[in-house]
């Protein structure tokens, strides 16, 4: 599984929220957040907080599989 970031940016964008403030949602540090965010392929559970943190369904936010 992987984040877009296109679809990460453009949700966090609309949740209004900063990458600390999502972090802080996701139960998370935000270095533990951006580490997420930056490996090539995440973990469901992972995907999942990245997710929860912005307050949309992991799948607005991860790349098709192809």
């Amino acid at each position: 599984m992987r984040i877009s970031d296109a679809k990460f940016d453009i949700a966090l964008a609309n949740s209004g929220l900063t990458i600390g403030q999502a972090a802080d949602r996701a139960g998370i540090s935000r270095q533990r957040y951006a580490m997420i965010l930056n490996q090539k392929r995440v973990t469901p559970q992972a995907a999942g907080k990245i997710a929860k943190g912005i307050g949309v369904d992991v799948t607005e936010i991860i790349e098709a599989e192809d």
